[in-house]
């Protein structure tokens, strides 16, 4: 396939670079808080160009290397499946639900059930600023940001925002979007998700506190390439954002540090297949997972759960933490699932994986649906991977599933 350029590099405009900057700094000068993220991100927007080129329109996908149907039988990760339906209200609903749930059930789901939302509609939810405020209905709601450089995603704690960095941009890309799918605007500008995937490139700051998901989009789309020039002139490549995530505790970070640990998983599959990584920096996370392979090994309870604090090994049974259950199915979910997508050396014993998936399916088929809805970000993290160690796509499974157990009261999914 040809390759595609994002951003057309055709020299810089220097008189209205500097004008711009200028009012950027000024706005910098005067103005607090969430206008200073905005003033900063004129700066970045307007330093030089990005040039980035793909040979995709659609993104990679890391596929699982285990198909273990005496893990999770086909009635059991229906029954876990059948749980995290996506079966939002039309009102308010976070967007982190939304995200959560399309990157598990892709684009192309669709459902048999009444009250579930398929995954194009989920998608326009979140990339179409006209579905988004008709939900909210209230205009000055926005998940989506208009910027001279391109599409931004407004996250943090703001009502109706993205909870974390990129992490729409990660999601979406999991989830199978194309480069072309149109995206609407808050001005109701039509344009494409190649902007909302620019803007997040020119956007990027090494210093982030979060950058698993900007791993994780990143790395879906851009290799071969592994290193381009960042807006403020600085290379950036898979290598510096690959030692970005292995600095630090390693508690530290969303769910108990256990995102860092599924984008240095990601990175070691990419490597494998594009090269993106200096050899250098390859064996530095390969070593770093061996040593989580050996923290969880001791880490875990006898019921087959992981604990918050999984980084301290023996410790963390010997003298257990007050976890909740939250705590619980986010450690156990989400180690089940990196561990999915990682060789087998990279594993603890065969008989503890077993235990874990045991533990995950007893737990979620035995909650009740408001129990769900609760905690749905992170049971969702449970239903895609199990549906790893069978090797399916949770769209694709449902589908063939539904067709052989068809439910008796239909409704079109919308």
């Amino acid at each position: 396939m040809k390759a595609k350029s994002l951003f057309q590099s055709t020299g810089l405009l220097v008189g209205v670079q500097m004008l711009v900057t200028g009012v950027a700094i000024g706005a910098l000068a005067m103005t607090p808080g969430k206008a200073l993220r905005q003033a900063e991100q004129l700066l970045i927007s307007n330093a030089m160009p990005v040039e980035i080129t793909l040979e995709r329109t659609t993104p990679l996908r890391i596929t699982p290397f285990y198909d273990r149907p005496e893990m999770v039988s086909d009635e059991e990760l229906a029954a876990v499946l059948e749980k995290i339906l996506p079966r939002f209200s039309h009102v308010q609903t976070k967007p982190n639900f939304v995200e959560h749930a399309l990157r598990v059930w892709s684009v192309d789901a669709t459902f048999q059930q009444a009250g579930t939302i398929s995954g194009a509609h989920m998608m326009d939810y979140l990339i179409n600023h006209a579905s988004y405020i008709q939900a909210w209905n209230q205009r000055q709601v926005s998940l989506l940001e208009d910027r001279p450089s391109g599409v931004g995603v407004k996250w943090g704690r703001d009502v109706g925002a993205s909870v974390h960095h990129d992490h729409m941009l990660a999601c979406l890309s999991e989830a199978g979007i194309s480069l072309d799918q149109e995206v609407v605007t808050p001005s109701l500008r039509k344009t494409e998700f190649r902007e909302v995937l620019i803007e997040a490139i020119r956007d990027f700051q090494l210093d982030e506190r979060e950058t698993e998901w900007t791993v994780m989009g990143f790395g879906l789309w851009l290799p071969p390439q592994k290193t381009w020039i960042a807006a403020n002139g600085r290379e950036m490549s898979f290598d510096i954002l690959a030692h970005r995530l292995l600095r630090g505790k390693l508690e530290t970070g969303v769910c108990s540090g256990t995102h860092r640990v599924y984008s240095l998983a990601v990175l070691l599959r990419l490597d494998e297949d594009y090269d993106i990584l200096s050899d250098e920096t390859h064996t530095l996370i390969y070593r770093h997972l061996e040593y989580v392979r050996e923290l969880i090994t001791q880490s875990q309870f006898e019921d087959g759960h992981w604990p918050s604090n999984w980084d301290q090994g023996k410790l963390a049974v010997d003298s257990p933490r007050d976890d909740g259950l939250k705590e619980k199915v986010i450690a156990t979910g989400h180690h089940l699932e990196w561990l999915s997508i990682a060789p087998e050396e990279l594993h603890p014993p065969r008989e503890m994986i077993e235990k874990a998936a045991r533990w995950c399916v007893d737990n979620t088929v035995s909650r009740t649906d408001e129990e769900i809805a609760a905690m749905y970000t992170f049971y969702s993290h449970v239903g895609n991977a199990l549906c790893n160690w069978r090797m399916k796509r949770p769209s694709d499974f449902w589908r063939e599933w539904e067709q052989d157990h068809p439910v008796k009261e239909t409704a079109d999914a919308q």
